[in-house]
């Protein structure tokens, strides 16, 4: 699947939260003040549907949109091409990163453990 610019994943997540809108409803969830152009945000849902991330149902000229990937599958997507991308395809320099660099805590060090743990059992 092509990748989402920032400001397609931005749109995409309203669009995963209403789950069925119009774009009308995507600018109202918006915290943008002003609020983006209506056409400005009909052209990205359009870019979305192009790239197969959205589609839609057609009530006469006015479209509701949906998710046609759920955000558990982009997120899927979107790390293995983090981790092939940044890590060489390695899980363990990733974590190593973001214990040294994103500073996690020991509760969630603690939480990270206990799910390897669970790994280990099966």
């Amino acid at each position: 699947m092509e990748e989402l610019t920032k400001t397609e994943e931005r749109v995409m997540q309203i669009i995963w939260k209403l789950k069925k809108c119009f774009v009308k409803d995507i600018i109202d969830a918006l915290p943008d003040d002003p609020k983006p152009p209506y056409n400005t945000i009909s052209s990205v849902v359009r870019l979305l549907e192009k790239k197969g991330y959205v589609g839609y149902k057609a009530y006469g000229k006015t479209y509701e949109y949906f998710p046609q990937i759920s955000k558990t599958e982009y997120r899927k997507i979107f790390f293995k091409k983090m981790v092939s991308g940044y890590f060489d395809n390695s899980v363990k320099r990733m974590f190593s990163y973001f214990v040294k660099k994103e500073k996690i805590d020991l509760k969630e060090a603690d939480e990270i453990m206990k799910l390897i743990e669970k790994l280990k059992e099966k």
